[in-house]
């Protein structure tokens, strides 16, 4: 047995014996995270990339899980990764990390639907609800979940704040305002980390997007070109700064920058927040005193390099360790770092400093320990009736109720036998009659979604993001307006961003807002089986004239909304 294998030895005594051991190539394959497809080892990866095999050849041990099957296969499939990993001579377990897959999202690049998981609304309907001890059950429920199927790193929360009306990225967020997005914030951290400190019984966090993701130049997104630039009109940089002084003091085991690149920040370099030495170093390191690791977003290298697109992949390496970087996320050119140590461009220090942060946080995880989970337990573990009850619970919670009729049958709760015409809801149970045909109907329910901008050709992540204007088109408008008129309506819209409600507002009837719903929570709420509790966690603009004019970086800039962060009534 070796000394780094001796559980009596101080962590500290088993990083450095174990890092005395390693290769060059075994530390820079540290250095290095990528995506997994969960199955044969030996098959492409997703977006181009290597197959699992391959990438534990170039001495990865960090790997990032997408789409999942059930609870016992990725059990399976991890156990089985771990056995190929602990074939390497010095035996270093495999972390594995996951996006949010807890709530309705589906995007390759932000988040997955829950899948075998319970599910919950997205963070903005938490912030609807806006209790602490609500955020900290669902994340200590995500992490038992994490942890039976082997999942020890999550790459979430994301305690961005949502300045920006029309960014794509909100519904991961914990909304508009600082503090409440602060108190969410800690509580999710403290909940998925089981505490201040990691543990054998903690689920690592990676939260992001360091420094503040929210302040997004015509709310365009910075995975892409077009939307690489933040900007700071209103000087609110240490506003949007808040949530993460605040993660750091409640002991968050990691960090992500974000891809977009500061503009007009005095004193910062005009490059994306992943090679900027001025934040990852100056503010985070120094000024924070932050130690704890710091992995970039996916593909700063091969992609989404803002300001040092005219760089080689090697230059661009080379810059984001100058940093102070100390992984990179979407990236698996180990060979390359390696080929940069040895011909001096990058010191063996260097990297040190970065693997003794990566080490120190596997064994805290007790992976050395425990590299396996119990596969028949975790479909036992994962996703019971209880966690999903209380994933409809809070969808129904979340709720928000803008307008309620103040009379006649469209006013909430429904009364029960009514004929209901409904457009995105197909099961009323026993508690009303469907009609297919509106004139025969005494109230009419429309589940909506926000508005935007489709982008990319249906193929590409871009196709993904919902950005772009907030306004519903004229037509659907008009559509919305004669049903209205024919019959009292409800509409009941899902926020992923804060749509322009005010011509709904001037017609519905009964106006709701929902933040990831399932049919069975939505009819709940209707009928009274359990009560709207939701307040806005942003402000709804009044028309796309009042977003254009508002600075990215201030919260609740637009002009006269049509309601106001906080906004929700009750029955």
């Amino acid at each position: 047995m070796h000394p780094y294998q001796d559980v009596s030895l101080s962590m500290e005594q088993r990083v450095e014996d174990l890092l005395s051991r390693m290769t060059l190539a075994d530390k820079a394959g540290l250095l290095f995270q990528q995506i997994a497809s969960i199955g044969d080892f030996d098959a492409p990866g997703i977006f181009g990339s290597a197959s699992v095999r391959e990438l534990l050849d170039q001495g990865l041990t960090h790997f990032n899980i997408l789409f999942a099957p059930g609870a016992r296969e990725i059990a399976e499939w991890h156990n089985a990764l771990q056995d190929e990993a602990l074939k390497h001579p010095l035996g270093i377990p495999v972390t594995i990390s996951s996006d949010p897959r807890h709530s309705f999202t589906d995007n390759p690049a932000t988040a997955l639907l829950a899948g075998p998981f319970a599910q919950f609304p997205e963070p903005l309907g938490l912030a609807a609800i806006g209790s602490e001890e609500l955020v900290a059950r669902f994340a200590d429920l995500t992490r038992r979940e994490y942890l039976a199927v082997g999942i020890r790193a999550a790459l979430h929360p994301q305690i961005d704040l949502a300045t920006e009306p029309r960014w794509a990225r909100q519904s991961a967020t914990f909304g508009e305002d600082a503090e409440l997005s602060t108190r969410l914030g800690v509580a999710y951290i403290k909940g998925l980390q089981a505490g201040t400190s990691i543990g054998p019984s903690s689920v690592s966090v990676m939260a992001k997007h360091f420094p503040g993701g929210g302040p997004q130049k015509d709310g365009e997104d910075p995975h892409f070109s077009y939307g690489r630039e933040q900007v700071y009109p209103g000087d609110q940089f240490e506003l949007h700064l808040g949530p993460f002084e605040a993660a750091i003091e409640a002991g968050v085991a990691q960090l992500m920058p974000y891809y977009g690149m500061p503009v007009g920040l005095a004193g910062v370099e005009e490059v994306g927040f992943g090679f900027n030495k001025d934040i990852i170093t100056g503010l985070l390191r120094e000024r924070l005193g932050y130690d704890g690791i710091v992995c970039t977003d996916w593909g700063i290298l091969s992609n989404t390099c803002w300001g040092v697109e005219h760089l080689s992949y090697e230059e661009r390496m080379i810059k984001a360790l100058e940093a102070g970087v100390d992984q990179f996320g979407g990236e698996s050119r180990a060979d390359v770092l390696v080929s940069l140590v040895k011909d001096g461009s990058i010191t063996e220090s260097r990297l040190d400093v970065s693997v003794r942060r990566l080490l120190r946080e596997k064994f805290r995880l007790g992976l050395f320990e425990q590299p396996y989970v119990d596969a028949d337990a975790a479909g036992q573990i994962v996703g019971t009736a209880e966690a999903r009850e209380e994933g409809i619970a809070a969808q129904a919670a979340a709720h928000t109720l803008l307008i309620n009729a103040a009379e006649g049958p469209a006013r909430l709760p429904l009364a029960p036998g009514l004929r209901v015409y409904a457009e995105g809801v197909s099961d009323l149970g026993e508690r009303a009659v469907l009609v297919s045909d509106i004139s025969d109907a005494d109230v009419a329910v429309l589940k909506l979604s926000a508005p935007f901008e489709q982008r990319g050709d249906g193929t590409t992540v871009e196709s993904f993001f919902r950005a772009g204007s907030l306004a519903f088109p004229d037509a659907e408008i008009e559509r919305i307006a004669r049903i209205c008129a024919t019959v009292p309506t409800i509409v009941d819209v899902y926020l992923d961003r804060p749509a322009i409600l005010a011509p709904l507002a001037s017609s519905a009837a009964t106006l709701l807002a929902n933040f990831g719903a399932s049919e069975e929570a939505i009819v709940r709420v209707l009928f009274g089986d359990a009560e709207p509790q939701g307040s806005l966690p942003f402000d709804i603009p009044s028309s796309m004239e009042a977003v254009e004019a508002g600075r990215p970086d201030v919260p609740f800039d637009t002009v006269d909304p049509t309601f106001r962060f906080g906004h929700g009534l009750r029955y």
